[in-house]
């Protein structure tokens, strides 16, 4: 089977950024990367607060700040007014969990294929209250049918009170069937809670046709935010209910004023956001998001080739317009999460690669990700040069 060809280069893209040129830069989906003009609108925004503090906290910041999330609820599809600007998702998710009211004998389910950071915030919120985290085995290969079977055997209704799944996993780079997944929960009475990090600017899906009880997005990984920079989305029945961590000025307000405002927060990272919107359009949605998805899934072939991994054990994200792909690393590498941090630090330092190496269910896995700064050459020189440094073990 032939390596697919990889997408025509979008004319100027690699320009718009400030990315260092002597670096390949292929893990957009940690960090994302902030264009030029949204770092100077941006900017623009901080000489305003620094020329006069006390104005730009005191007069208008709330009104700005529920502008920016209609703009931003706009794009995505989400109701205005049901949503809340956050730091990124997973503060969004721990405003959830500790909002539930969870009590001994509740149960959090959540998969496998969890965000860390998620799984520790689950993890804290059930010893704290005395519920349980149970979480659920999906096999990487599973189709949608089968996770959606899985899921509909793991609920347990009455006890369950959260379900939390993933839109576009993070360690694994899968897309769930998260539309069928809430169906299958309201049918049981459960609630969904869907870590969509990686949906803003990617996927094509919109917030209202999932219908979760709670959907928390980052705006600074694919939409081109500056990095803070996230939407809480909530459901009717739940907003009277949802607290903020920190309780401040606007806890009188209810929701969503009483989660975004956070005293003496910068909020510019929040209302330079429509600036990212503005260059993933003048770029065009639809090209971009065909751009990259074509690219990481020759960026895949090219180094899953070059470490000799047939393309059928080649994981497949299970739906178009993914931007992230993984590829098996020999067995025993990166076998641990230490390992695949210290693999990732020395293919950044020796290749000039920036890369992800996560380790899922004792298996190491190199994470590439396509984005409109890269071009075919970078992963071509990655195959080239990944085997050497994986055999000096």
């Amino acid at each position: 089977m032939s390596v697919p060809q990889p997408p025509e280069p979008i004319a100027g893209a690699r320009l718009l950024f400030s990315l260092d040129p002597a670096v390949s830069h292929l893990n957009h989906g940690s960090f994302g990367a902030v264009p030029i003009s949204v770092q100077r609108a941006q900017q623009r925004l901080r000489d305003e607060m620094e020329a006069n503090p006390l104005r730009f906290f005191t007069q208008g910041l709330v009104d700005r700040i529920a502008h920016t999330r209609r703009h931003l609820a706009g794009f995505l599809g989400a109701d205005p007014d049901g949503s809340a600007l956050v730091g990124n998702t997973t503060t969004g998710v721990a405003v959830v969990l500790q909002s539930l009211g969870l009590q001994a004998g509740d149960e959090v389910l959540s998969t496998d294929h969890g965000y860390g950071a998620v799984s520790l915030a689950i993890q804290r919120e059930c010893r704290r209250t005395g519920a349980v985290s149970r979480v659920l085995p999906i096999p990487l290969a599973a189709s949608d049918e089968e996770i959606v079977q899985a899921v509909r055997a793991g609920l347990r209704p009455g006890r369950t009170r959260l379900l939390v799944v993933d839109q576009l996993t993070s360690a694994t780079a899968k897309l769930f069937p998260t539309a069928a997944i809430v169906g299958v929960a309201r049918e049981h009475g459960v609630p969904v809670l869907v870590d969509a990090a990686h949906a803003p600017g990617m996927l094509g899906t919109t917030v209202s046709s999932i219908g979760a009880d709670f959907w928390a997005g980052n705006l600074h990984k694919w939409a081109y935010a500056p990095r803070g920079t996230a939407l809480l989305s909530v459901a009717p029945q739940w907003r009277d209910r949802i607290e903020p961590l920190v309780v401040s000025w606007e806890q009188d307000s209810g929701f969503p004023a009483r989660i975004e405002w956070q005293a003496t927060l910068d909020y510019t990272s929040w209302l330079a956001a429509p600036a990212g919107l503005f260059t993933l359009r003048s770029l065009g949605v639809d090209r971009v998001r065909a751009h990259n998805a074509a690219l990481a899934a020759y960026g895949q072939r090219v180094v899953g080739d070059a470490l000799g991994v047939p393309p059928a054990q080649l994981p497949d994200p299970g739906g178009p317009g993914v931007s992230l792909r993984l590829i098996p690393l020999p067995a025993g590498t990166a076998a641990t999460i230490d390992a695949a941090r210290a693999l990732q630090a020395r293919i950044g330092e020796r290749l000039a690669a920036e890369v992800a190496v996560m380790s899922w269910n004792g298996r190491g896995w190199l994470r590439l990700a396509g984005q409109v700064y890269n071009t075919a050459d970078e992963y071509e020189r990655l195959a080239v040069r990944l085997p050497a440094l994986l055999a000096q073990r």
